[in-house]
């Protein structure tokens, strides 16, 4: 029997996956995770595995263009040049 290809998001995703599926690259990824700005991992066999559904809350967390238009603290460069400051 031939293998259909998956039509839904799978549940758990490794850190590339995850990365991707929130948009950003991978050390990004990892870093926002080691900061605990993203969810841990689950570990299956030694895997280190995304649950999506964390994925989901945590980046529901993160504020709104406008909430907060810093990174870390510090103010958005290319932000004031746009706006001529």
């Amino acid at each position: 029997m031939p293998k259909r290809p998956i039509t839904y998001a799978p549940r758990g995703l490794r850190a590339e996956q995850a990365a991707i599926y929130l948009g950003m690259g991978r050390s990004k990824f990892l870093e926002l995770v080691e900061a605990r700005k993203l969810p841990q991992p689950k570990i299956v066999d030694g895997m280190k595995i995304w649950d999506r559904h964390a994925l989901d809350s945590a980046f529901d967390d993160f504020p709104e263009r406008g909430e907060s238009d810093n990174v870390t603290g510090r103010p958005n460069s290319f932000d004031e040049v746009l706006r001529g400051s």
